[in-house]
């Protein structure tokens, strides 16, 4: 346990605060102790990740719980696939975690520096039309309640709050261990081609649907969109991973050091951006390799960004992107991060942006050291009008009014989120505007 009164940033560098405290327990008692304390003293508590959320869903003006010592494998059964983990365990340790059961996890997004508690409270996807995010992929959890109670949440233990706490936006407890129902490990082909625009955009629906992983970025002010298209294969399948040099020029070279370059030239000179953009699509769109799935889902993200991110029904893709298309030539922007588009099956979690439909998603992102809010702003009101939901881990301006009617499930979690945290124990600013305050709020000492 340790006291600080340092200043906690996320990596966006979108939000930013001041703990009244920062805890680091080390076991899920000491989780449990420190609720309750927090809890008694009137202070709200949050949990904190890897800090790659870019909305203030995880800000915590009151007790900080960073999790890191709560990681790794708990329990592990290579038939059934079933895997308990701490739920501080970073992503990008499940590879080597679970290669001893010769398992791997079904999808992953692009990012893992995520905890398994963050990715999953916020609702991370990934990609494939035919394929779930992460909660999708959880069986049960393990959540420290306001009261500092510990709660499992299985198929057989309130099993009727495991669509609610499997993407729970931190509202109802802190996650301390998760159980994922992996598969047997797998190789990807991965595809990578730079196209037409208009080709890309009309074959979307097709592709998102026959294709295993089917996402592409397209580049503003350019014709070009850059598809990468993963083809999963067994895992005794032949092996023939991105040559070392060409995956440190593309990754490191280009896609980080040249590309952070000419984003930051682009700040201060926009008139930079369009031809960049070309040279860019062209540069990255040339890939064809079969690795283990965690090295092709994964990329290298080291230019800072800001992003907010949109879930539409799948079939309303194309024209929202054809309408922010139009909108960033109206207002003559010069935007230099492409906007990513990807898709998911229809899931059960109540909270999440999939939730009862096919779901496609289209993000845009903005230099970080750029201000986003007119673009983004523009953006949203296309995403809306689309019937759009936002990434709960990314910058949007949606309130409790409005979230309500597009989750059929809001008001079944808002009365979870009343039983297992009463008191509002977990509560901070942001939950307040997306979920409504708790009935009855602790006494607010530890800030918003």
């Amino acid at each position: 346990m340790t006291a600080t009164g340092a200043i906690w940033r996320n990596w966006g560098r979108s939000e930013k605060v001041r703990p009244a405290r920062v805890e680091r327990p080390r076991d899920v008692e000491a989780v449990q102790r420190s609720v309750s304390a927090a809890a008694a003293r009137g202070l709200h508590v949050k949990a904190v990740g890897a800090g790659h959320s870019f909305s203030g869903i995880a800000i915590a003006p009151g007790v900080q719980l960073d999790l890191h010592e709560l990681s790794g494998v708990i329990a592990a059964d290579e038939e059934s696939g079933l895997v308990t983990l701490g739920a501080g365990t970073n992503l990008y340790r499940l590879p080597e975690l679970l290669a001893p059961y010769g398992l791997a996890l079904q999808n992953m997004g692009d990012v893992d520096r995520q905890t398994l508690a963050g990715a999953t409270s916020t609702g991370t996807h990934g990609t494939g039309g035919r394929f779930g995010g992460l909660a999708t992929q959880i069986v049960a959890l393990t959540l420290v309640t306001g009261d500092g109670s510990l709660l499992t949440v299985s198929g057989t233990e309130n099993a009727e709050l495991l669509p609610a706490a499997r993407v729970g936006l931190g509202a109802l407890g802190v996650l301390v261990d998760v159980t994922i129902r992996c598969v047997p490990a797998f190789l990807l082909h991965a595809l990578e081609r730079a196209e037409r625009w208009d080709e890309v955009l009309d074959s979307y629906l097709e592709r998102s649907e026959r294709e295993d992983h089917f996402e592409f970025y397209w580049f503003p002010h350019t014709e070009t969109a850059v598809t990468k298209t993963n083809t999963r294969l067994p895992i005794d399948a032949e092996r023939r991973p991105r040559p070392r040099l060409a995956s440190w020029v593309g990754d490191e070279l280009v896609a980080n050091g040249l590309y952070r370059a000419a984003c930051a030239l682009g700040a201060v000179m926009p008139l930079v951006i369009p031809p960049v953009n070309r040279v860019a699509a062209r540069l990255m769109g040339n890939g064809d390799f079969v690795d283990h799935s965690a090295k092709v889902f994964v990329s290298d993200r080291g230019v800072r960004f800001r992003e907010m991110e949109y879930a539409l029904p799948r079939e309303a893709v194309p024209e929202a992107l054809r309408e922010v298309r139009a909108l960033i030539r109206s207002h003559g922007w010069r935007i230099s991060f492409p906007i990513e588009v990807r898709s998911a099956a229809a899931d059960e979690n109540w909270m999440s942006t999939a939730y009862g439909r096919s779901t496609g998603y289209i993000a845009v992102h903005r230099y970080f050291r750029e201000d986003p809010s007119e673009y983004f702003g523009a953006v949203e009101a296309i995403m809306r009008a689309h019937d759009g939901r936002p990434h709960w881990g990314k910058m949007h301006t949606r309130t409790a009014d409005d979230l309500r009617p597009a989750y059929p499930r809001f008001d079944e979690f808002i009365a979870a989120r009343q039983r297992l945290d009463p008191a509002g124990v977990f509560e901070n600013r942001y939950l307040r505007k997306v979920l409504g305050p708790v009935t009855a709020t602790v006494p607010d000492r530890g800030g918003s």
